[in-house]
């Protein structure tokens, strides 16, 4: 199985088969959700579960893939905002969100700074969608139904390796009890990732616009030079902010981006008849490929180390996925001002030029409120200190964030019928293989 060409074309019967998903209830993808561990390919060696399935393993079709792509992290339309914070000068808009874009998620503050990488037996991949140009993204939107859909976000899936991403089933790589399924020959496994680096510092100026003081208890001090920010009145000193908990808060928001891609895509699998589930129990540094020195190569991000890390940290897969951090920026304050330039300069979110979701887009985001000289000058200092502090930003989490994980598969409805009762999935299971894959 190849990559879909950018030019691929559902087939007649891939596009009937979508208006059948159309059709399939919400409620009924919820409450008949299930983790549907066992494809085909795939035993259970020992047990009273025991179970050697009779059939090869079956990968996925890139119609089947794709739809699982654009409705776990695909473009959806124009997200609104945030109409109002009493920080911003009265009068003018919030800044908060970093893009403007609708995804089939939420993220916090309308930062989105994700993609989705997956991996089956036709190799690997990445979206390309964060930051699609304008035409790019008014081409998805215009998309009169979903199977157009379908094909517009193949165009936006970048291939980055021919083989399956594989790790040893062993500890740490891979929990003992997900040896026998996880990443098995012909599923495919979704990796949502955050650059939690982009996600920190947008939070930082969200913090900062706040009054509050980032403190660094680890060393008893500010994170930085901020003495003139509180002369100023810029900041408040009496409102300090331990900088663990407020990166703890930060890598919340990113947990609960991750967990709503993969629960979409579970959802669907549901429609679809599909097998498969969310987990956690693959180590998301090997995945990603902090264990490349030991000939793990994962999905081949960069990783930075220091003496005294137990582990190393992921900032960027070069090229098409860079974290706002070091290397891909020569400092923090780079990386502000990179993110400064995301929000206000020419082509970003709050161009009045670009395209955007307001009926009178010129008016609203010329009245977005900007960061003052004095802001941009604190938020460098915080960020670099955080950086220069403990060698990586944010200090207290990897700066591109994995850790759930939703898998796809055919499933076997022999090991079901063998082992459970009535119940243990749904019509659609059962009728899959005749409906997707009839020749």
């Amino acid at each position: 199985m190849s990559a879909p060409a950018a030019n691929e074309k559902c087939s007649t019967l891939e596009r009937s088969l979508i208006s059948e998903l159309n059709r399939f209830g919400l409620l009924e993808a919820i409450f008949g959700r299930r983790a549907r561990r066992f494809a085909v390919g795939m035993s259970v060696p020992d047990g009273p579960l025991k179970f050697e399935s009779k059939h090869p393993p079956q990968p996925l079709s890139a119609a089947e893939r794709t739809i699982l792509v654009l409705c776990g992290a695909g473009i959806s339309g124009w997200n609104f905002g945030l109409p109002h914070t009493t920080t911003s000068p009265a009068g003018t808009g919030c800044n908060y969100p970093v893009r403007l874009v609708g995804r089939t998620y939420p993220s916090a503050a309308g930062i989105h700074a994700s993609e989705l990488l997956f991996t089956d037996d036709s190799g690997a991949y990445i979206t390309q969608f964060r930051d699609l140009a304008p035409e790019r993204l008014q081409e998805l939107q215009s998309a009169a139904d979903f199977d157009t859909l379908v094909e517009r976000t193949a165009r936006h899936i970048v291939k980055i390796g021919d083989a399956r991403v594989t790790l040893p089933k062993q500890f740490p790589h891979i929990e003992s009890h997900n040896f026998w399924t996880a990443n098995q020959p012909g599923t495919t496994l979704f990796v949502p990732v955050v650059d939690l680096a982009q996600q920190t510092l947008d939070g930082l100026a969200i913090l900062l616009g706040e009054q509050a003081v980032p403190y660094d208890a680890v060393h008893d001090r500010y994170c930085g030079n901020l003495e003139p920010f509180i002369r100023s009145g810029l900041l408040d000193d009496t409102r300090r902010v331990p900088l663990a908990d407020f990166e703890q808060y930060l890598l919340a928001t990113a947990v609960g981006e991750i967990t709503a891609a993969n629960y979409n895509i579970v959802l669907v699998l549901q429609a679809m008849g599909l097998g498969g589930w969310l987990y956690s129990g693959i180590n998301p540094l090997s995945l990603l490929g902090a264990a490349a020195a030991d000939g793990i190569p994962g999905f081949g991000f960069r990783c930075t180390t220091r003496a005294d890390w137990s582990t190393p940290n992921p900032v960027g897969l070069d090229g098409l996925f860079e974290g706002f951090c070091p290397p891909y920026v020569a400092d923090m304050r780079a990386a502000a001002a990179k993110l400064i330039e995301r929000k206000f300069g020419a082509g970003g979110t709050y161009d009045p030029t670009t395209a955007g979701p307001y009926r009178d887009n010129a008016r609203v985001k010329q009245a977005v409120a900007r960061y003052q000289p004095q802001f941009v000058e604190c938020l460098g200092e915080v960020a670099d200190y955080i950086h220069a502090t403990f060698g990586k930003f944010p200090a207290t989490a990897p700066s591109m964030y994995a850790r759930l994980y939703a898998q796809a598969q055919h499933i076997d409805t022999e090991f079901y019928d063998e082992h459970f009762g009535p119940g243990a999935y749904l019509a659609t299971h059962a009728e899959h293989e005749r409906k997707w894959h009839a020749h």
